[in-house]
C-alpha cells in the first residue's frame, strides 16, 4: 500500500493525499495543520523518507506499512533498539482545546504501538500550552484532558506500564525546561516561530516547557526516544534537537588534524585523505599543506568553503593529515574532562578545549562521552527522533478541523451522529455511476478511502487493498462504499466508547491531579 512521494511526477498516493501542490511549506505548530506537497520537507527541513528504512523496524504498525507515516527524523536508532530489545521509549502530547477526534487517533495509535514493542511510553496534557498560546481557562482544559486521556487509555494505552502527566503539575519538568531555557535566546525563537514583541512571555516560557517534554524519558537515563507528530510540529523537533545537544558536556567529531573543521571543510579534507596516494610524498604520512595543493588542483579554490579549508591547511604546514576522533568541550565541568581523559585509551593527544582519540571509532568515542557525562551529573541526552504522518482531509474536504464539525468525527460523537457525518462526506467519486465505472473512481482524492487506510481497515492491509483496487478499477460505486464505512464507523465509535467506560476506574487510579489546583 506504500507509495514513493519523492518521484518527480505528481504521485497520488493511497493514503488519500498527493505528492505534488504549493510551492511555498510553512511549518507552524500554532498555524493551519496542511501540508501541499510532502516532498518539499524532505527537500527544505531535510526529514527523511520513511519508506528506506521500513525493512528495518520490527513488525511496523499499518499506518508505516499504509506510507501514512512517510517521514522521520532520526528514526534508525530506535528501530535498531528495538530490534536489539534495548531501552527506548516514545512520548507524544495533546493539546487540550477541544474533543479527541480521529484525526488526534493517528497520535493514539502510533504511542500505543511503540509501548507494545516495549518502549518506555509517555502521554502528556500540553495544559500550560492550552493556556499560554490558546488562552483556554483552566476548566475548559480540564474537561478535554479528561476526554483525552480517557480515549488513551481506551485504545490501548496501558497507564501502569506508561507515564501521563500534565505539564502545570510536573515539577520535574518545569525544573528540565528552565535547564534548557538558558540554551536558547529571544532571536532564535523568534526566527523559528515568528515570535515579536507583542508575544507574550507566557506563551514563549511554553515553547521552552515543550522541549523538556520532548527530552523527559532520557530524565533516568539517556536512551532513543521517538515523538509521534504532524509535520506541522517539525519546528518543536529540531529546536529540541538542539537544545539536546548544547546541554552535552562533551561534542564528538570527526577531525584530521589539530585545527577545526566546519562540517563542510571536513567533507574536503576527507577527500584529501583519501586521495593521498596520488600526492603525498609519503602516502602514510600526508602532510596538510600537501592536501592544500591537491585541493587547489581538484576543487574550485574561488568556492569559500574550498578557499577556506585550503586556508586552513596551509597554514598547518607539515602537520600530519591523520584521522581522529575528538572529544570537544562544551559544558564539562573540571572534574568531568578529567575524567574523560582518563577513560580514553591507547594513543591520545590532549588539548586544553578537547581531547583526539586515533584509536576510537566514532561509536565508540560517542558512548564513552556519555558514560562520562553521566557519572558526572550530566543529562547525556540521546538526540530525540521523530516520526511524521499525514494529515487527514476533512469529511467535507479541505482540511480536518476541530472548529468545523462536519469536517471530522469526534470520539465523542454519538454512533449514529458518526454514521450520519461518513455518509454525508465528500468522495472521490465520478459524476455518474456509468463514469464511474468507466474510469474508475479517484480514491486517492477521496476522504472516504482515507477512513479505510488511516482506521476503518485496521490491520487487514487486504481489506484496504481491496477498496482501493475496487474504487479505481470502477467496480466500487460511492453510496455502497460510503454506507460500508459508515457501518464501520458507527460499530467502532459504540466499541471505542464503551471502552472509554471501562477506562474510567483506571483514569480514577492514576497518581494524576485530573482537576487542575489553578482554577
Amino acid at each position: 500500500m506504500t507509495r514513493d512521494i519523492d518521484s518527480e511526477r505528481e504521485e497520488k498516493l493511497p493514503d488519500g493525499g498527493t505528492a505534488a501542490g504549493d510551492d511555498q511549506v510553512a511549518l507552524d505548530p500554532w498555524g493551519s495543520a496542511t501540508v501541499a506537497d510532502y516532498r518539499k520537507l524532505f527537500e527544505e527541513f531535510g526529514i527523511e523518507e520513511f519508506d528506506e528504512l521500513l525493512e528495518e523496524v520490527p513488525d511496523p504498525h499499518y499506518l508505516m506499512r499504509r506510507g501514512v507515516i512517510f517521514g522521520h527524523r532520526d528514526y534508525r536508532r530506535v528501530a535498531e533498539a528495538m530490534r536489539n530489545d534495548e531501552p527506548f521509549a516514545a512520548l507524544s502530547g495533546f493539546m487540550p482545546t477541544g474533543d479527541p477526534h480521529i484525526g488526534h487517533k493517528l497520535v493514539f495509535d502510533e504511542l500505543i504501538w511503540h509501548q507494545q514493542q516495549g518502549g518506555d511510553t509517555y502521554g502528556l496534557i500540553a495544559d500550560l500550552e492550552a493556556h499560554s498560546a490558546r488562552g483556554l481557562s483552566w476548566d475548559e482544559i480540564d474537561e478535554h484532558a479528561r476526554d483525552y486521556l480517557l480515549s488513551l487509555v481506551a485504545l490501548g494505552f496501558d497507564p501502569e506500564e506508561g507515564t501521563l502527566y500534565r505539564q502545570s503539575e510536573n515539577r520535574e519538568l518545569q525544573d528540565l525546561a528552565f535547564e534548557l531555557g538558558s540554551k536558547a535566546n529571544f532571536s532564535e525563537l523568534e526566527n523559528i516561530y515568528g515570535f515579536s514583541g507583542e508575544t507574550d512571555v507566557a506563551h514563549m516560557q511554553s515553547v521552552v516547557t515543550q522541549m523538556a517534554d520532548i527530552c523527559y524519558p532520557q530524565l533516568d537515563e539517556p536512551k532513543p526516544t521517538v515523538i509521534p507528530v504532524g509535520p506541522d510540529q517539525d519546528p518543536h523537533v529540531r529546536l529540541a534537537r538542539d537544545l539536546a545537544a548544547r546541554m552535552r558536556y562533551f561534542g564528538v567529531t570527526e577531525a584530521y588534524a589539530s585545527f577545526e573543521l566546519t562540517d563542510a571543510e571536513r567533507i574536503h579534507v576527507a577527500a584529501a585523505y583519501q586521495n593521498r596516494e596520488s600526492y603525498a610524498e609519503e602516502p602514510e604520512r600526508p602532510r596538510c599543506e600537501e592536501a592544500a595543493e591537491w585541493l587547489a588542483d581538484v576543487r574550485d579554490a574561488t568556492d569559500p568553503v574550498v578557499a577556506g579549508t585550503i586556508d586552513k591547511l596551509d597554514n598547518a604546514g607539515m602537520e600530519p593529515l591523520r584521522p581522529r576522533v575528538r572529544f570537544l568541550d562544551r559544558n564539562a565541568t573540571d572534574e568531568a574532562f578529567e575524567a574523560l581523559v582518563e577513560a580514553v585509551d591507547g594513543e591520545k593527544r590532549v588539548f586544553e578545549e578537547h581531547v583526539d582519540s586515533f584509536d576510537l571509532s566514532r561509536e565508540e568515542a560517542e558512548e564513552l562521552s556519555r558514560e562520562v557525562e553521566v557519572d558526572h551529573g550530566g543529562y547525556g541526552f540521546v538526540p530525540p527522533s521523530s516520526i511524521y504522518h499525514r494529515f487527514m482531509t476533512g469529511l467535507t474536504g479541505g482540511k480536518m478541523s476541530s472548529s468545523v464539525p462536519a469536517s471530522h468525527i469526534s470520539l465523542l460523537d454519538d454512533p449514529e451522529e458518526g454514521y450520519d457525518k461518513v455518509k454525508a462526506a465528500t468522495t472521490g467519486g465520478r459524476e455518474t455511476a456509468e463514469k464511474q465505472r468507466e474510469l474508475g473512481g479517484q480514491a486517492d482524492e477521496c476522504p472516504v478511502y482515507e477512513l479505510y487506510a488511516y482506521l476503518l481497515a485496521g490491520d487487514d492491509d487486504e481489506f484496504a487493498k481491496e477498496v482501493y483496487d475496487e474504487c479505481v478499477g470502477g467496480e466500487r460505486l460511492c453510496g455502497g462504499c460510503k454506507e460500508q464505512a459508515a457501518e464501520l464507523m458507527e460499530q467502532f465509535l459504540e466499541e471505542h466508547q464503551e471502552k472509554r467506560e471501562e477506562a474510567e476506574e483506571l483514569l480514577e487510579d492514576l497518581d494524576m491531579e485530573l482537576d487542575s489546583p489553578r482554577k
